[in-house]
């Protein structure tokens, strides 16, 4: 994914900053709990398209962390 481009990216919801998981090859929007598909090397950028996280993921909590109390 090209670094001007995801620089010039925003959410369509709140256009807030978007972060880029290569892994799932997403961008996410954490404020609005969406993660945006990118198909191609094209970021997918509809609200219908979007994959809801769950709230640890939103949270960017990640799986097997420890809490801390």
């Amino acid at each position: 994914m090209d670094k001007e481009l995801l620089a010039m990216l925003v959410c369509p919801l709140c256009q807030g900053k978007l972060k880029y998981d290569r892994d799932r090859g997403e961008l996410k929007c954490h404020f609005d709990g969406l993660a945006f598909p990118i198909r191609d090397g094209i970021p997918v950028m509809l609200e219908e398209e979007a994959r809801v996280m769950d709230v640890d993921e939103k949270l960017g909590k990640t799986p097997g962390a420890p809490e801390h109390e």
